[in-house]
């Protein structure tokens, strides 16, 4: 998959913690993973979806297996696909994709489609990496 996020830095004692997914998934590591009820982590697609984490290992199909660990902490280049200005909460915006969150966007129940904080800025109409905290809203 395009795009996968790259660690910048991590916390000293950043672990991951670990979702349900499909036997039959397909994930590669670093992948942006959405959230769905129950405690069910998968590849993201669109604008909208829940964060999960970012695939710590891959998750390859029909192994036998249905878990997935994810980092929810720490520094990574996340490719922005909008103009985000450094110090904006960003969310998931497609496959392995980040935009800027909107006031509406954040509001009440929605809050945990924050991925986390922008530390760079990016142009718009261009495809670049930036620099996102993570689990810092």
């Amino acid at each position: 998959m395009a795009n996968e996020a790259v660690i910048i830095e991590l916390p000293e004692s950043e672990t991951p913690i670990y979702y349900t997914c499909a036997d039959g998934t397909n994930i590669s590591r670093m992948t942006l993973l959405k959230l769905t009820d129950p405690r069910t982590a998968s590849a993201s697609t669109a604008k909208g979806d829940y964060f999960a984490g970012i695939a710590y290992a891959d998750k390859v199909a029909n192994d036998g297996s249905t878990r997935i660990g994810a980092y929810v902490r720490g520094i990574f280049d996340l490719t922005a696909n909008d103009t985000i200005t450094a110090g904006q909460l960003v969310v998931l915006s497609g496959a392995n994709l980040i935009c800027a969150a909107t006031p509406t966007s954040l509001s009440g129940q929605n809050l945990g489609l924050a991925v986390g904080k922008a530390l760079e800025s990016s142009a718009a109409g261009t495809s670049e990496a930036i620099a996102v905290a993570i689990g810092v809203y």
